[in-house]
């Protein structure tokens, strides 16, 4: 199900899912954010003091999320930003009680993983794999494609990417599924794995070595995850060494699976990042490095 648009004098619900925030970026983001004619409402664990890796405690962060999503004037929940720590989180939210609140959007990337995979599966909702606002990569452009995707998705139905290039050639179409993909592969086993049968997957990740990532994939293929894939769509690798042997191992590890695949589709950890609605339906066109989100 796709959740209504957001309005002008809707709430956003800004909350801190994963890492500690940093207050500076939250107030650079908070005007940004306004200036959309919502009202933001930040969590307490945003706020919090950065102590350790953890935003706050598990109990904490779950029940952020929980009061977000259940507070009747938020018609959308956006992570502050990523890090670590989503998945501890997963088994303390009422997926039940969240239900009953109807559909909202959430937004975020990274280590939201996690969550967008728990919401998918939980709540049968798209969402949104977003910049978020408290980090470095949140720019002009970032912000308004994001802004764009919220108030009016069916003028970004259209996401295409002058940086990529074809790794398999073709088109495709399917269910837009993935994001980062640690997150992924450390999903495996959960209630939330879910599958990439009949869809068009997106990857991406950051500070990773070449042998982790192949190590990522290969955990994926070995799984079973890939069965049935349509398509895949390859982001940023940040921080991972020289894009010629990234590129060149996902030739390797991904090229027999003989579906269209993208390279350097420029989403993820860098400026300027789309935001792309994982759960909708799209077609892909890897010649043109192309992505069509369809009604």
């Amino acid at each position: 199900m796709r959740p209504p648009k957001t309005r002008p004098g809707d709430t956003i619900a800004l909350v801190a899912p994963a890492g500690p925030v940093p207050a500076d970026l939250v107030e650079k983001a908070l005007p940004v954010l306004r200036g959309w004619g919502v009202e933001v409402g930040v969590g307490e664990c945003v706020r919090a003091a950065l102590d350790g890796y953890l935003s706050a405690p598990d109990e904490a962060r779950a029940a952020e999320f929980t009061r977000a999503w259940l507070d009747p004037r938020v018609t959308c929940v956006l992570a502050a930003r990523g890090g670590y720590g989503s998945q501890r989180m997963l088994d303390l939210v009422d997926w039940a009680a969240l239900r009953t609140a109807g559909p909202k959007m959430f937004a975020g990337s990274s280590d939201v993983t996690a969550l967008h995979r728990a919401v998918n599966v939980h709540l049968g909702l798209e969402t949104l794999f977003s910049p978020m606002p408290a980090t470095t990569l949140f720019d002009a452009a970032a912000a308004e494609h994001l802004r764009l995707s919220l108030f009016e998705p069916d003028g970004v139905r259209t996401i295409a990417s002058p940086t990529a290039s074809p790794l398999v050639p073709g088109t495709a179409t399917g269910t837009l599924v993935g994001g980062n993909l640690a997150l992924l592969a450390s999903g495996l086993g959960t209630p939330e794995a879910g599958s990439a049968h009949d869809a068009i997957v997106l990857l991406e990740d950051v500070t990773e070595y070449p042998y982790r990532i192949d190590r990522m994939l290969t955990q994926l293929l070995r799984s079973g995850w890939f069965d049935g894939v349509r398509g895949i769509v390859l982001g940023s690798w940040e921080g991972c060494g020289a894009p010629g042997p990234i590129r060149h191992l996902m030739l390797d590890r991904l090229g027999p699976l003989g579906v269209p695949t993208v390279w350097d589709f420029g989403f993820g950890h860098v400026p300027a990042s789309p935001t792309i609605p994982l759960g909708a339906r799209a077609t892909l066109d890897a010649d043109r490095g192309i992505l069509r989100i369809l009604p």
